[in-house]
């Protein structure tokens, strides 16, 4: 297709209208890190799932920061602009200066389904102007943005809703005193459920309707693995998919999933895996080792983005809150950190490396029994010997003690209290 003014003209202001038209939302968490970017040249890169709400974020930062005007907004997911070429980019341009003057800040939508999209932004970064951009794929984006922005750039993650922002979007406004008051307690927890559950994917917090995570994770599927990557046969992705999800938390080979799948080929296993997660549907966990080369051959695990998914793709007809509790205790811990899980004669869930440095270690269960209280403390119990840690934390459902053992503190939490007070 060969654009003209008047119809980019059209399209551009059909944009603008609907960004401005588009409701605040909760105010994401996230913001605090635009604060402080906000006032480097550098171009801001919004990345996470789709329909996470890095749009909604945008809408958010124009209203906050520029009082909605003073910007250009464009977004290349709209169907009219799917052959937009590099080239077209100073036309757009041209078109933009008419409608609303001369700007010199951009909010730029999925830049990466435009080939070639560094060569205009770096052409503008030089010339001083300000880009908030978003995209959906970590792979593209960073390859792309390395080869001609190098330095230039910083990379902010946009999760699904955390427990705070969860609480905000139920009007629920969360001070610290509210965990010793019995009524107030109960209604967190009672959110907690919900949430554990339900997830934070904003849409569906808002409308409740399971078919909204279905076409999420379609369009995952389609549009950002099997059409951008060629896949040829669709069925054998999707069956590694659903085993991952259904298996979250649990070990893998790549032998096991070539035996149980059927698939000729580890490598093309591999791939599959790692379309996934560069959507960042999913996350792999490797085995901790101080060799790089036996982290990359032991067993791994995956945890997939949001428990709200669960509902609608894992063939597990009983939901354990002790899995689903640990796929949210990753999600929050893998914000902050490098994770691994640690296994000697016993097991930790996690461990949390900060500048090459073991900070932490942590185990999750919903509940600490008679039955399983021996493994859960041994597990960790190795991890804080192994790597000279004085205190672990154990997050349950709704336990709550301190205890020491073998000169280590552990620490028994709540993870609704813990995502409340230590988040």
């Amino acid at each position: 297709m060969i654009f003209n003014k008047e119809q980019i003209k059209q399209i551009m202001a059909d944009q603008r209208a609907a960004i401005l038209n588009k409701p605040i939302g909760v105010e994401r968490s996230i913001l605090s890190d635009i604060d402080t970017t906000i006032k480097l040249p550098h171009i801001i890169v919004l990345t996470g799932l789709r329909r996470v709400g890095k749009s909604t974020l945008l809408r958010q930062i124009i209203q906050k920061y520029y009082n909605d005007q003073r910007f250009y907004y464009i977004n290349f997911e709209d169907e009219r602009l799917f052959k937009f070429q590099a080239e077209d980019f100073n036309l757009l341009y041209e078109a933009l200066i008419e409608l609303y003057g001369e700007q010199k800040t951009f909010f730029i939508d999925e830049i990466q389904n435009v080939e070639h999209f560094e060569n205009f932004v770096r052409r503008f970064y030089d010339a001083d102007f300000k880009f908030f951009i978003t995209g959906s794929n970590a792979s593209l984006l960073s390859r792309e943005i390395g080869t001609k922005l190098t330095g230039r750039h910083v990379d902010l993650v946009v999760y699904p809703f955390s427990f705070k922002e969860y609480l905000r979007l139920n009007n629920v406004v969360f001070e610290k005193e509210m965990v010793y008051h019995t009524v107030e307690r109960t209604k967190i927890k009672n959110h907690f459920h919900n949430y554990l559950i339900g997830g934070g994917m904003p849409e569906y917090l808002l409308y409740k309707e399971p078919e909204i995570l279905s076409r999420i994770y379609d369009d995952i599927i389609i549009k950002d693995i099997a059409v951008r990557y060629r896949i040829a046969n669709l069925y054998e992705m999707r069956d590694i998919f659903l085993y991952l999800v259904t298996n979250t938390a649990s070990k893998f080979s790549f032998n096991k999933l070539k035996t149980i799948s059927g698939i000729g080929s580890i490598t093309t296993i591999k791939n599959y895996i790692h379309y996934l997660s560069e959507t960042f549907f999913i996350t792999t966990v490797n085995k901790f080792d101080y060799s790089l080369k036996k982290q990359l051959v032991n067993d791994k695990k995956t945890y997939i983005v949001d428990n709200g998914f669960f509902n609608v793709l894992s063939a597990k007809m009983t939901r354990d809150h002790g899995w689903l509790l640990e796929n949210l205790v990753f999600n929050v811990l893998n914000a902050s950190g490098q994770l691994f899980y640690f296994s000697d004669k016993n097991e930790c869930d996690f461990i949390v490396r900060e500048d090459d440095k073991i900070t932490s270690a942590i185990q999750v269960t919903n509940e600490l029994s008679s039955a399983n209280k021996n493994r859960e403390f041994s597990g960790l119990l190795s991890a804080l010997k192994t790597f000279d840690l004085k205190e672990g934390l154990i997050l349950t459902n709704d336990q709550e003690s301190t205890m020491k053992i073998d000169e280590k503190i552990l620490t028994v939490k709540p993870v609704w209290k813990w995502l409340l007070t230590n988040n």
